[in-house]
């Protein structure tokens, strides 16, 4: 059995009739996730075992162990950036050690950092938030965890327009809520209505989760859209939370509004998670943060407060000269991004067969494999086995009918893969 079948959300579907011989132990994997069976008498709380292992996490670090073996792979997996952490922020970590400033801080993070964020989200966002509002966390992943353990009851309903990031639904399931998915696709660019998010409204409606640049589909909401959305969240009094880490990788003058910033009502609903990973290259370094209403923000620092503690504190220090210091390193990214973006969609859209809408941020395209009249999780599982691409399969983000490909990664791997997955789609179509 292949071993991406392996780590894939559970679906319908047959698996491949191949078996890709990448070296995945099924059993390994059936003890490591604690399965109740006979390979492991281990019993594991039931919201651990209706919380579905990440796709993504596993393809990036089987790719990474093939290349490690010395396997010529192409990886588009990793949502990543592939440059150094600029060398000031670093400095400013190294001299934070040096300093002394390696002891415990508060849970909710260091002030200089907190009143730091506070400044950014007024004056990029225009949100009037002050270091109160502000929660320090263990990567913008972390973030978004607390959220939902702060504000979520068992039987709370949370909406999530599909295609979404990996993690939400199942962070939405350990708080005990119920994940509502609503489906969108190429024609719509893959974005939510606002009569699609009224009529997904209940009772039971908590939370409805924004993110924009969107992960996986590089999609950036409108002004205008946005509005329209924050109109819903008001006349049905819900919460809504904003994912931003990609607001900075943004082109083509696409522009990037944060919807809390659109009114008082829909301010006083917004959260705001965000991070250092994906502008500034911190992904190892794990600081992201939390913004919103302080009964909130409190209620997280409390979470935290019980759990990680505070964020690595010389790691803040590196946070703080990242926000204060000229953005000259983010623009020489963004510049980068730009190229690669255009050069993986030039190339994916000239493969018969393939389609893929132009993304206005991040660092993803999401084509749709429709046309190839295989499931996400076939398409990858081949293309890794006959062409040492890696990729990630659409159905993980809800959308079997798409794959994900990171162009966060060099121009030559982008030429070599493209190459590599123009063969293997026509192979498969019989063009030429």
């Amino acid at each position: 059995m292949s071993w991406l079948l392996l780590v894939a959300p559970k679906t319908n579907q047959k698996p491949c009739a191949g078996s890709c011989q990448l070296g995945y132990s099924e059993r390994n994997y059936t003890q490591t996730i604690g399965r109740k069976g006979a390979e492991s008498s281990m019993k594991l709380a039931k919201r651990v075992q209706q919380v579905t292992p990440s796709l993504t996490l596993a393809i990036d670090s089987k790719a990474k162990a093939l290349k490690a073996e010395g396997v010529d792979i192409c990886s588009f997996s990793a949502g990543e950036p592939d440059f150094a952490t600029p060398a000031h922020i670093a400095a400013a970590a190294k001299q934070a050690i040096d300093d002394g400033k390696t002891r415990y801080g508060p849970a909710a993070g260091e002030p200089k950092l907190r009143e730091a964020i506070a400044q950014k989200l007024q004056r990029d966002n225009g949100l009037c938030y002050g270091a109160e509002n502000v929660i320090v966390t263990n990567g913008g992943k972390h973030s978004l965890f607390n959220l939902m353990q702060a504000i979520i009851d068992p039987g709370d309903e949370v909406i999530i327009p599909a295609p979404y990031w990996v993690s939400y639904p199942e962070m939405v399931k350990l708080a005990g809520g119920t994940p509502v998915i609503i489906q969108t696709d190429e024609k719509s660019r893959f974005k939510i209505t606002p009569e699609q998010l009224q009529q997904a409204i209940t009772p039971n409606t908590r939370l409805f989760i924004i993110n924009s640049p969107s992960n996986p589909t590089g999609m950036v909401y409108t002004p205008d859209e946005l509005a329209a959305l924050a109109d819903v969240v008001v006349r049905n009094d819900i919460l809504v939370v904003s994912d931003e880490i990609y607001e900075k990788l943004i082109y083509d003058g696409a522009k990037h509004v944060s919807i809390g910033a659109l009114g008082p009502e829909i301010y006083e609903r917004t959260l705001v998670s965000s991070g250092f990973a994906k502008a500034y290259s911190m992904t190892g370094w794990r600081v992201g943060w939390l913004a919103g209403p302080v009964e909130v923000i409190r209620a997280t620092s409390k979470i935290q407060g019980h759990s990680t503690s505070n964020v690595c504190t010389f790691a803040q220090w590196g946070a703080i000269a990242a926000l204060e210091s000229p953005q000259d390193c983010v623009e020489t990214m963004r510049q980068a991004f730009a190229e690669r973006r255009q050069a993986m969609f030039d190339a994916i859209n000239a493969i018969p067969g393939l389609s893929c809408a132009k993304p206005d941020g991040a660092f993803y395209v999401f084509p749709s494999i429709q046309k190839t009249g295989m499931t996400s999780l076939e398409f990858c599982d081949a293309l890794l086995e006959s062409q040492k691409v890696a990729v990630i399969p659409g159905i993980a983000f809800g959308a079997d009918d798409c794959i994900r490909l990171s162009y966060a990664t060099d121009m030559d791997t982008i030429k070599k893969g493209m190459e590599r997955l123009s063969a293997f789609v026509r192979s498969r179509s019989g063009s030429n």
